[in-house]
């Protein structure tokens, strides 16, 4: 499959939209794992399948697809899923407050889907503010929280120290807690 799999890479990065097909299908199951992690029931109106097909459109939408390896497709898969995480907060903030125009009754639950998704916008501008002082610890928050490698995948992915992807996933996560409780 390793083969395989780094064949459909190169050929996904090279434009092949067939490939790109066939490396989805058989990433399929992995993609999922990784969208209900990434999701985890943040959006209740937003299923984890939606999640996965969306994140393959815009794959498909952004042309060519340029990858190394596995772990370089779940980085890149996880940042879609966590920027269409983002859309759709953006969305429901959007609506909250009568940007669509639309008359819509309350509905209980409603406020718990509008405090998730003002979280879910902070931790991202959180994320985008450690990315410019600390790019390294914020590439290892979108490996370890995004794309849920491990701390060892992580290292490899990056290609550092794993006591270095260790300290910067401590620092990163006190951080980015001290930047949203703020």
């Amino acid at each position: 499959m390793a083969g395989e799999l780094t064949l459909l890479l190169q050929a996904a990065s090279d434009g092949d939209e067939s490939a790109l097909n066939r490396l989805v299908a058989l990433l399929y199951v992995d993609l999922r794992r990784l969208a209900r992690r990434v999701h985890s029931g943040r959006f209740p109106t937003l299923d984890t399948t939606s999640l996965v097909h969306e994140c393959y459109l815009r794959f498909l939408d952004s042309g060519q697809l340029t990858v190394n390896d596995r772990a370089h497709f779940f980085n890149l898969a996880a940042r879609v899923m966590r920027q269409l995480l983002c859309d759709y907060a953006r969305e429901r903030l959007t609506a909250k407050r009568g940007g669509g125009l639309v008359h819509f009754e309350y509905r209980e639950g409603d406020a718990a889907v509008s405090g998730e998704a003002e979280y879910w916008l902070a931790l991202d501008q959180a994320l985008r503010a450690l990315a410019n002082r600390h790019p390294r610890r914020a590439r290892v928050v979108e490996c370890r929280f995004f794309a849920g490698l491990t701390e060892a995948e992580t290292a490899e992915a990056l290609e550092r120290p794993l006591r270095t992807v260790q300290r910067d996933w401590q620092s990163a996560r006190a951080w980015l807690a001290r930047r949203i409780e703020a």
